[in-house]
């Protein structure tokens, strides 16, 4: 993919990424690749990588891990050394640079930038485990052994969290809805920039079929089991894309017209979103980019209403006019999909495939490429700052 040149204030400058953890190619992995080819001589630091999980632009690159790569198990069961993460962030030791640039959902945010240097850090949101989501992953029936374990360390995590808001210059958002959730928490502003879709590798299909599509990691947030429900209980086709721990229990819920298929090649994902009646997206996402591949390939989505969705998918009554995108239904309960999917079913004629496309070209990686490249040269021009706090 073309990009347009690094502008005068970032060349030359000495850059460092830092990301979570690299086990797949989801949205977060989506907007390092990004920033990966915006900076394609910067080296990346994580807590862990799991070799050939994510893309090859973004395994060609010098990859520094922390010493859970080591740990017993780490590869799949990363998740259960979550007490160790903020330790296992402070131990990555970053080269001499002028700007860190992290992309976080947990604990990136928190690396201790060299001396000198501008750390931006991009965020999707948030540590949902011990913030918003904690009861989507450690309340009644969630969680296993860890369920009785995190009350007594929730709180330490989260003084944690907030004291190393202090390692951070400037904070980037995925979307408003984060944006409100990092003002909150960490009584910080932030500018948005919404992540990338690559509207250019979908196209709509000249023929629709009779299913509907989730994409999704199979983790209790997503709430891909209202999506099963929903579709078993109506006798509707649903394809589930996707794996994750909630496979087995999702499985084991689903009707004869759900079918299961893991994670798929980005050609055949393409065909699938294509061929699709609508996209289901039943979770509360911070932003939320498989809704856009959707629209992209020209189909409609079917969203629960509250978080990043609802700022990239146009009801059907939208107030300024826009032409509709997508149907929303606006509680968590299988009879409130099932009533949207009848509702969309209804106005299907509404939803113009080329419309989709063009309101999703607005979110494509050139834009995204362009409001952070624009927004880095701008604040390393700027005098420097201390954000005070913990550093």
């Amino acid at each position: 993919m073309s990009q347009s040149p690094i502008p005068p204030t970032l060349t030359g400058v000495r850059v460092v990424l830092v990301h979570d953890w690299l086990t797949g190619m989801r949205g977060g992995e989506k907007v390092l690749e990004a920033l990966c080819r915006l900076f394609p001589q910067a080296p990346l630091y994580t807590l862990l990588h799991v070799p050939g999980s994510v893309s090859s632009l973004i395994e060609q690159r010098p990859i520094r891990t922390s010493f859970l790569q080591s740990m017993p198990l780490a590869a799949k069961r990363y998740r259960h050394y979550l007490p160790l993460f903020p330790q296992a962030v402070s131990s990555l030791k970053l080269p001499p640079c002028d700007l860190v640039l992290s992309t976080s959902h947990c604990v990136a945010k928190a690396v201790r930038p060299p001396q000198g240097a501008v750390h931006v850090s991009y965020l999707h949101t948030p540590m949902r485990y011990i913030w918003d989501m904690y009861a989507d992953y450690f309340g009644p029936g969630r969680g296993g052994a860890a369920r009785y374990v995190m009350p007594l360390l929730r709180g330490r995590l989260q003084r944690w969290d907030v004291d190393t808001c202090g390692r951070v210059h400037y904070f980037l958002a995925n979307s408003r809805h984060v944006a409100r959730r990092i003002e909150r928490h960490y009584q910080r502003q932030a500018q948005v920039i919404h992540p990338p879709v690559e509207a250019g590798r979908f196209a709509p299909a000249a023929k629709v079929e009779d299913y509907y599509l989730v994409v999704s990691a199979l983790v209790p947030y997503k709430r891909v089991d209202l999506a099963i429900q929903a579709c078993s209980q109506t006798k509707r086709r649903l394809v589930v894309v996707g794996s994750g721990p909630e496979e087995e229990r999702l499985k084991a819920m689903a009707g004869p017209t759900v079918e299961f298929r893991g994670w798929v090649s980005d050609e055949h994902l393409a065909g699938l979103y294509a061929r699709a009646r609508a996209f289901l997206f039943p979770g509360e996402e911070d932003f939320g980019i498989t809704p856009l591949e959707s629209m992209a390939s020209g189909r409609p989505v079917v969203a629960y209403a509250k978080g990043g969705a609802l700022e990239t998918v146009v009801g059907l009554d939208d107030p300024e006019g826009l032409p509709p995108t997508g149907v929303f239904f606006d509680r968590q309960e299988p009879e409130a999909l099932a009533a949207a999917l009848d509702q969309l079913e209804a106005n299907l004629d509404r939803f113009a495939p080329q419309a989709l496309a063009e309101h999703a070209a607005g979110f494509d990686t050139k834009v995204f490429t362009r409001k952070m490249r624009d927004f880095l040269a701008q604040t390393l021009a700027a005098p420097g700052v201390d954000p005070g706090g913990e550093r």
